[in-house]
């Protein structure tokens, strides 16, 4: 099922911006466009614990559950949950997106339930609807991050878990690139909401035969760390890790200054938060 919905708690020119430059990247193939049509269980498994902490026994507890891949088109993360046995509903704004989406379960051959839309407004499903909801890097695409709480609330079940990552805000706006000789230069207000790289949003999409090409990227916006944490606490949630993505484990402080790899052992670029909802 596809079902369109039309968001009223974010602008609709932020909408409609990012939806286009969304399927700019998907038309240029860009790596999170790509379906994975090669797992099995375990290269499934394996791809979860590859992404970081996962809570005792969660692989073994996702045949049969009911699974949200929010804001997460693609073919990825639902190929994942589908191969492992979930029932998997997924929903983003891209219609691109989602066309990855329905090829990876059309080639495993699980149900999907896709739905076009925008992470601040679930009302295409019923309170208490999913078991898991797994949030991939796109909250920062939104201005404002608290209505994605209150939906996610609205819509996990009771004793429910909630994975979501997000850019690590104490890095905004800056990268490997940024490397000034002694470190890397902090620049940008700490202020929830701020927009990042507002001066130049490109991003190089790499091909699949290593060629690179400048797309114009969507608008993002750093939200802080006390508005993501207390934002989940204070809707019931108990928070069971916080995670930070520093690439090798220890943080390759011998690689060469300026290189991603060194940047990540600096200042990790992402982070991320497990949650349980509140009981029944």
């Amino acid at each position: 099922m596809t079902a369109k919905k039309q968001d009223n708690t974010q602008p609709a020119d932020l909408i409609a911006h990012n939806r286009e430059r969304w399927d700019a990247l998907v038309s240029a193939d860009v790596a999170y466009s790509r379906p994975l049509l090669d797992l099995d269980e375990e290269a499934a498994r394996k791809w979860i614990t590859d992404e970081g902490w996962v809570p005792s026994g969660f692989l073994e507890q996702i045949a049969g559950k009911d699974v949200l891949c929010l804001a997460s088109g693609g073919g990825q993360q639902t190929a994942v949950f589908g191969t492992l046995g979930a029932n998997v509903s997924v929903l983003d704004f891209s219609g691109k997106q989602l066309e990855g989406d329905t090829q990876a379960a059309a080639h495993y051959g699980y149900p999907l339930n896709a739905v076009q839309g925008v992470m601040t407004d679930l009302s295409a499903f019923a309170d208490n609807s999913f078991d898991i909801i797994w949030h991939p890097y796109s909250i920062n695409f939104i201005p404002d991050l608290q209505p994605v709480f209150d939906e996610v609330a609205r819509v996990l079940r009771p004793n429910g878990l909630y994975r979501l990552a997000f850019s690590n805000p104490f890095r905004a706006g800056i990268d490997e690139e940024s490397w000034c000789g002694d470190g890397y230069a902090i620049n940008h207000p700490y202020v929830d909401g701020t927009e990042l790289w507002a001066d130049d949003s490109t991003w190089m999409v790499e091909g699949k035969d290593g060629s690179k090409q400048p797309i114009a990227g969507p608008k993002e916006f750093n939200h802080t760390l006390g508005a993501i944490v207390n934002g989940i606490v204070g809707r019931g949630f108990e928070l069971l890790h916080l995670w930070e993505d520093t690439g090798s484990t220890p943080p390759d402080l011998d690689a060469k200054s300026g290189s991603w790899e060194h940047f990540i052992a600096i200042t990790p670029p992402y982070m991320g938060v497990w949650a349980r909802g509140r009981g029944a």
